[in-house]
């Protein structure tokens, strides 16, 4: 998962490694981001498997979400052929082009616009991953965002939820 600081890519990655946790498959979550808190390109490698992992460093994918024209420069070509790229085109100028590769545009900021919740963004874009790679129930989702988040901002869970499903439902 890659995209610029403050679209939630960590957080997305996280939760999705937490989903893991609850569905008992082995997990390595690995971030990388530079010192910006907001702007900066930020991207996370999540690994889930039903067997022990070797490395939590890969040299290419099996399934990258992509939410910047730049990680799409970058990581475009590292997804395996056969593999799956899908991306938000809001600020993305030239979309993929691979032909060896199943592509998915997902229209989630679009979608922000009509929950009128920007923060909604990055869990509406795990809905979409779900429903193109369900690797991971939806519970366990929410029970690994609920762990991620602080208490303090389990009164957002529902409409965490209610994202969720939107992103779900973006894709035919």
């Amino acid at each position: 998962m890659a995209g610029f600081g403050g679209q939630g890519v960590l957080s997305m990655g996280k939760i999705l490694a937490y989903a893991g946790l609850m569905n008992d498959l082995e997990v390595t979550w690995m971030p990388s981001y530079g010192p910006e808190q907001r702007g900066g390109t930020a991207n996370v490698t999540v690994i889930l498997s039903d067997q022990p992992i070797s490395s939590p460093v890969l040299d290419t994918f099996d399934t990258a979400v992509i939410l910047n024209q730049q990680s799409l420069d970058k990581f475009e070509s590292q997804v395996k052929p056969g593999g799956t790229l899908i991306y938000d085109p809001y600020g993305i100028h030239r979309p993929p082009t691979r032909t060896d590769i199943n592509i998915h545009r997902v229209e989630a900021m679009e979608a922000t616009f009509t929950l009128g919740n920007a923060k909604s963004f990055s869990m509406i874009v795990l809905g979409a991953l779900l429903k193109i790679k369900p690797i991971v129930s939806m519970d366990a989702v929410m029970a690994g965002l609920k762990k991620a988040l602080p208490e303090r901002h389990h009164h957002t869970l529902p409409a965490n939820a209610e994202a969720l499903r939107r992103g779900y439902d973006l894709v035919q």
